[in-house]
């Protein structure tokens, strides 16, 4: 059997928008090939430091706020700033959840906000409720970004510099067939 694509996501969002301070492990099939995702949910209270290495660690990035809080809103722009700052690369792999939606009465910001969000951060948006995911949003979330893990990963692995044993290799292949003419 063939070995599964691993993919490290981090959740993070302020305490108290829906996630669960826990490390997990998950196997889906997404598009008929086995992922298996490690799954680090932070507290959304951890200090900076701690805060960067998870950013260091993950491969994808889900950034989750509350529907009902809109400081929890608020805080993801410069949450993908330090993000983007951490991984170098721009345009990290993420998604972008906004949960709690059953909780439509005390909604604070609209689906529009949510959107206009995901688009300036280019990323896939969700709006979902964790605890009532009759429509499976949760899981498409994570899916949608294990693809976008996946794409980036198959990008930069044809785009991967030879590694500096080659470069040896080569120097001395010229250096021997110099010597030898």
């Amino acid at each position: 059997m063939a070995k599964s694509a691993e993919v490290k996501l981090a959740v993070f969002g302020r305490a108290g928008v829906g996630k669960s301070e826990s490390t997990y492990r998950h196997q889906a099939n997404i598009d008929d090939e086995i992922v298996s995702m490690e799954i680090l949910d932070t507290a959304g209270q951890e200090e900076p430091q701690q805060r960067e290495g998870h950013m260091r660690w993950g491969d994808g990035f889900v950034m989750v706020y509350d529907i009902t809080d809109r400081g929890s809103f608020e805080e993801l722009a410069p949450l993908k700033t330090l993000l983007e700052e951490v991984k170098k690369p721009k345009h990290v792999p993420l998604v972008l959840v906004g949960n709690k939606a059953d909780l439509e009465h005390a909604r604070q910001v609209g689906v529009e906000e949510g959107e206009r969000l995901a688009a300036e951060m280019a990323c896939a948006f969700y709006e979902c409720s964790a605890c009532a995911d009759e429509g499976g949003a949760v899981a498409e979330a994570f899916h949608e970004l294990c693809r976008e893990v996946r794409r980036r990963k198959a990008v930069q692995g044809k785009t991967r510099r030879r590694s500096s044993t080659t470069h040896v290799k080569q120097a001395i292949n010229k250096m021997l067939t110099k010597i030898s003419s």
